[in-house]
């Protein structure tokens, strides 16, 4: 171990967010009061949520989403550049990722609010038109063309991860690696030159298990999964990510996909969009779009099967390896 890597003293800072926690992991000099950059991470995260939170209805969101059809409504820039990356991502994934699926995901009770029979009918039998055919912007005025509920929940965690990495940036740390409740971003080495390890999560409901490492310099990696947050319906698991076309959580998808990317909301949104789009699809989108992903697989004997795209996952072996080896 080098000399410079003993003098760095470590720290982690954490705190709650968005139901779940932050944290931050860096190192410095020994005697650095972490104190001012843990106020300024908090208020990063706190400055999203109450931005883009369907939990708080004095959000910028909520107050966009009861907004009337057609009326222009100014939005703070944070916002309006993850409503743009939503729009952005949902139609390239041909409407595989949609921020119009709040009605849906209330109505199934992965909202503010219990699951409720009569939504749930209404979001399923209601007429669909992706957000990005029926949302407009212009800078940081946004108007609806048609009804629809936004929801950012496959974004907006990604995108608070990001703005920890730049808030940590802002206050001259190059080096570091952040998160909010398993979504990171990798910034930099490690004081001894290595890349960050993080941990592919094994698709286990009862126990949390890696199932992969990870080695990430500069990148971020978010997953999407169905064995975190689901709803029991006539005894069947259903994952809380949602199928646009039917209104409704998805019947059969993945076990998880993990997208690697240059931001985290990024990965956070394409990972989504990939669960979506299942195995056959998503292989396929992710490789016309030169993505990193890896799809977790359940075979019918319940083993899991990882299926890569991507230079990290396929083409450079030694950029994963099994947790077991580690």
């Amino acid at each position: 171990m080098s000399k410079m890597f003993t003098e760095r003293a470590r720290v982690a800072l954490n705190g709650t967010t968005m139901g779940t926690r932050w944290s931050a992991l860096f190192f410095t000099d020994p005697g650095f009061d972490p104190s001012p950059i843990r106020a300024a991470l908090q208020a990063a995260v706190d400055e999203v949520d109450g931005q883009m939170s369907v939990w708080k209805p004095d959000s910028d969101l909520m107050r966009l989403n009861v907004a009337p059809v057609g009326e222009w409504i100014a939005v703070p820039a944070q916002l309006a550049a993850v409503l743009r990356l939503g729009l952005e991502i949902g139609r390239a994934s041909g409407g595989a990722f949609d921020i119009g699926m709040g009605d849906a995901v209330t109505a199934w009770g992965f909202g503010p609010e219990a699951a409720a029979p009569a939504g749930i009918r209404a979001a399923m039998s209601a007429a669909r038109h992706p957000a990005h055919e029926v949302l407009e912007m212009n800078g940081t005025l946004v108007r609806k063309a048609a009804p629809v509920t936004l929801d950012l929940n496959g974004i907006a965690k990604g995108h608070g991860v990001d703005r920890l990495a730049g808030t940590l940036h802002d206050h001259g740390i190059g080096n570091a690696l952040v998160g909010i409740d398993g979504e990171m971003r990798a910034m930099g080495l490690r004081p001894d030159g290595e890349a960050w390890t993080i941990a592919v999560e094994a698709p286990e409901p009862t126990r949390r298990a890696p199932h992969s490492i990870l080695a990430l310099q500069d990148a971020a990696v978010a997953t999407s999964g169905d064995y975190r947050h689901w709803v029991e319906v006539q005894g069947r698991r259903l994952s809380h990510t949602m199928d646009p076309r039917r209104g409704a959580p998805l019947i059969a998808s993945p076990a998880s996909v993990t997208v690697v990317a240059r931001t985290c909301a990024e990965a956070d949104a394409w990972a989504t969009a990939l669960m979506v789009l299942g195995p056959e699809r998503g292989v396929a989108l992710a490789r016309r779009n030169r993505l990193d992903a890896l799809f977790l697989l359940r075979d019918d004997d319940a083993s899991i099967r990882g299926v890569g795209v991507g230079r990290l996952f396929s083409e450079d072996p030694a950029a994963i390896a099994s947790a077991r080896e580690s």
